[in-house]
C-alpha cells in the first residue's frame, strides 16, 4: 500500500512566548525528577552559531526540544513536549540504531492515533503520574482495527481488546511494535507523567502514520526572542 502524504508543519501557529514557558516548566519538572539534559540543551543562540561546525550529530538527527500541538491549536488538551537525547538515522551505514527520548505528558492531554511503520519503542513511566495508553493493531487500509491486542508489558505478555485502557504507573513499560496504533495520556488527578522512550531510530518525517491528517512540528509566531531552540529550527 501506498502510504499517505503526512503534513510536517501545521497551518496553525504556536507563539514563542508560549514555547519558552513550557521549556522553563519542563526544566524545573525534569529537575524534580533528577533527570538532567545534556549542557547544550541550553544553549544560546550566540552558542550554536558559533559551535555549528562541531554539532552535526544534533543537528541532523534532530536532538533536543521538541513541542507540538499537532496543529489542533491547543496544547494543554492535544500536546506533547519532547526531548531527544540520542538517535540514528534509516541510512544502512548509519552505527547508531537506536534513539532515546524523555517526554512529559500531563493530565489529560492527548497524543492523537498513530503507529510507526518501522520503529519498535518501549515506552517507560519514569515517574510522576500514571500514563494511561490505548492500543489498536491498523487493518490492510491502516485504519483502527477490531481485533485483539498482543503486547509486552514489562516483558509480560498480554491479549487486551482494542482500546482497552492500559494504566503504567512509574516503573512500568510497554513495548509498541510497528502498525500498532496508540494513543496516551495522563491519567487525571495523578499529576504530570516523566514518559521515557526507548526505540529503534526516530525519523519523524518518514515513520509516523496518524489516524488523521495532523501536523508534527508547528509554525511560531515570534512574539519574543527565543529561549532554546526547537529541534527542528538550529541554524544551519
Amino acid at each position: 500500500m501506498e502510504r499517505p502524504a503526512r503534513l510536517i508543519f501545521t497551518d496553525l501557529d504556536m507563539k514563542r512566548t508560549e514555547i519558552n514557558k513550557l521549556q522553563k516548566e519542563a526544566t524545573a519538572f525534569f529537575g524534580n525528577h533528577n533527570f538532567f539534559l545534556p549542557k547544550w540543551a541550553f544553549w544560546s543562540k550566540a552558542n550554536w552559531e558559533a559551535k555549528r561546525d562541531v554539532t552535526a550529530e544534533i543537528v541532523e538527527k534532530k536532538l533536543g526540544w521538541d513541542v507540538t500541538d499537532f496543529g489542533l491549536g491547543n496544547f494543554e488538551k492535544y500536546g506533547l513536549l519532547l526531548f531527544t537525547i540520542r538517535n540514528g538515522k534509516f541510512e544502512a551505514k548509519e552505527n547508531k540504531t537506536y534513539a532515546e527520548k524523555i517526554m512529559i505528558v500531563r493530565e489529560a492531554q492527548v497524543t492523537p492515533w498513530h503507529f510507526h511503520w518501522i520503529k519498535t519503542e518501549d515506552i517507560i513511566n519514569r515517574g510522576g503520574g500514571n500514563l494511561v495508553i490505548e492500543l489498536c493493531n491498523a487493518n490492510e487500509e491502516e485504519q483502527l482495527a477490531d481485533t485483539p491486542v498482543y503486547v509486552q508489558i514489562d516483558g509480560i505478555a498480554h491479549t487486551i481488546d482494542p482500546k482497552e485502557k492500559v494504566i503504567l504507573e512509574p516503573g512500568e513499560s510497554i513495548t509498541l511494535s510497528p502498525y500498532l496504533y496508540h494513543t496516551f495520556y495522563g491519567e487525571s488527578g495523578k499529576g504530570s507523567v516523566l514518559v521515557g522512550e526507548v526505540s529503534s531510530v526516530n525519523e519523524d518525517e518518514k515513520d509516523n502514520r496518524f489516524l488523521k491528517n495532523l501536523g508534527r512540528f508547528p509554525k511560531i509566531v515570534e512574539d519574543e526572542p527565543l529561549l532554546y531552540f526547537l529541534c527542528n529550527e538550529y541554524p544551519k
